[in-house]
């Protein structure tokens, strides 16, 4: 049976989701224009929005329903 490996995390998921989407940016300027470039900043653009999405959800303001 294979163990499952555990990996404790020291930055909260935004803050890594935030770093990875700065080191994208900064790949896809040494970059010239075109498809890989095109696809190193969606994927930037997809990190931003899941950080702030993954913030919104763990919000105090956000009340489960009653």
């Amino acid at each position: 049976m294979q163990r499952r490996r555990r990996i404790k995390q020291i930055l909260t998921l935004e803050e890594r989701l935030a770093e990875e989407a700065k080191r994208l940016r900064e790949e896809a300027k040494k970059l010239p224009p075109g498809p890989s470039r095109e696809d190193l900043l969606r994927k930037a653009r997809e990190d931003e929005t899941v950080a702030r999405m993954a913030e919104w959800i763990t919000s105090p303001g956000s009340q489960p329903p009653k």
